[in-house]
C-alpha cells in the first residue's frame, strides 16, 4: 500500500494531499529510510512522521483499503511520542 494511502485511512494524518505533502517534505522514514508518498507499507513496517514538535513512531499491524474510524487505530502500534522542544502552550 502506498504511504500516503495508508497515513490516511489509519488517520494518522486526515487528509491524503496533507498526508503526500508531509512524505513529500521528508517528515516520514520508513524503517529509518527517508520515504515519499508513494513508497510501499508492508506489515510490521515502523513508521515516524514528524508533526512540527512532535514525532510519532509505530508499527503497521493491518493494511486495508477502507476503514470505519473506530477501526484505524487498530491498523498501528504506537511504539513512541518524542517532543523536540518548544514549551507547550495552553
Amino acid at each position: 500500500m502506498r504511504l500516503d494511502k495508508f497515513l490516511k485511512i489509519s488517520r494518522l494524518i486526515k487528509r491524503r494531499t496533507v498526508a503526500k505533502d508531509v512524505s513529500d517534505q521528508g517528515r516520514v522514514w520508513i524503517n529509518g529510510k527517508e520515504a515519499k508518498a508513494s513508497s510501499t507499507v508492508k506489515l510490521g513496517d515502523e513508521l515516524t512522521v514528524r508533526f512540527g514538535q512532535k514525532s510519532v513512531t509505530v508499527r503497521v499491524e493491518r493494511l486495508a483499503e477502507t476503514t470505519r474510524k473506530d477501526e484505524a487505530a487498530g491498523m498501528y502500534t504506537v511504539l513512541k511520542e518524542e517532543s523536540h522542544g518548544g514549551e507547550s502552550v495552553l
